[in-house]
């Protein structure tokens, strides 16, 4: 049995709650959130205990702008299709933004922006698999689960330029 652990992380966007089983980080949510039945908080003893704490570390640095990349083993939950997805949000670079059309064409299917929009809207690893650096067609900010004033602050902390005329 796979059991949830969880821990909450203060970050400049405020709370994070870390989610990992005892092999990998699972989530990064955004409060409010529901926790799910059976959901262990960590006291950083239990197996999740060293994926969690390496995710705090590598998350501190993040914020204070002296990690670019995030080393972590990742197990988010989804269909093979949003898995697909999700690993070629990894690939986009620390302060590159690329458009939901590109990133299709990255994957092959120029006719999958929807489909592809709505897998990068499922992400349940916000921030470590970069889905805040997928933008409109013409540099103008789409939607983000954290909200539209956190994927602004993410992508000006990595000095990311934005066209937002």
């Amino acid at each position: 049995m796979i059991v949830t652990t969880f821990t909450r992380f203060a970050s400049p966007l405020g709370e994070l709650v870390l989610t990992a089983s005892d092999a990998a980080l699972t989530g990064v949510y955004f409060p409010p959130l529901q926790e799910a039945a059976g959901w262990l908080e960590d006291d950083g003893h239990g197996p999740a205990g060293p994926v969690l704490a390496r995710t705090r570390q590598q998350l501190t640095e993040y914020f204070a702008g002296v990690r670019t990349a995030f080393d972590l083993p990742l197990d988010p939950p989804g269909t093979p299709f949003q898995r697909q997805v999700w690993d070629a949000l990894r690939t986009i670079p620390y302060g590159v933004t690329t458009s939901y059309g590109e990133l299709a064409r990255r994957l092959g299917d120029t006719r999958g922006t929807r489909a592809l929009g709505a897998a990068n809207g499922k992400n349940p690893i916000p921030i470590i698999v970069p889905c805040h650096r997928v933008v409109g067609a013409r540099g103008d900010l789409t939607g983000f689960g954290g909200g539209l004033d956190r994927k602004r602050w993410l992508l000006e902390h990595e000095g990311a330029l934005l066209d937002l005329g």
